[in-house]
């Protein structure tokens, strides 16, 4: 699944209710989330990681349809122009 289908996939699935919780929440989640896969890094399984890693993603995915971006040209400036 490409990175503009999965953001989608989240908005369909999920969208209505991301939006009611808001964008203040939904970065809450996300820096949870983070932690979370942080932990699962130095101590999970490789069952652990791939979960917590596809949580990372589907909150980061959160956080960009609520603030109007595209993960797609988020992840193209390490294309055009890498750090």
């Amino acid at each position: 699944m490409d990175i503009s289908a999965f953001q989608q996939l989240m908005d369909d699935l999920y969208g209505a209710a991301d939006r009611d919780r808001g964008v203040p929440a939904t970065v809450a989640w996300l820096c949870e989330e983070v932690g979370e896969l942080a932990q699962a890094v130095r101590k999970g399984t490789v069952d652990q990681q791939l979960h917590e890693l596809g949580d990372v993603l589907a909150w980061l995915a959160s956080l960009a349809n609520q603030i109007g971006l595209s993960l797609d040209d988020a992840a193209q400036r390490y294309v055009t122009s890498p750090p």
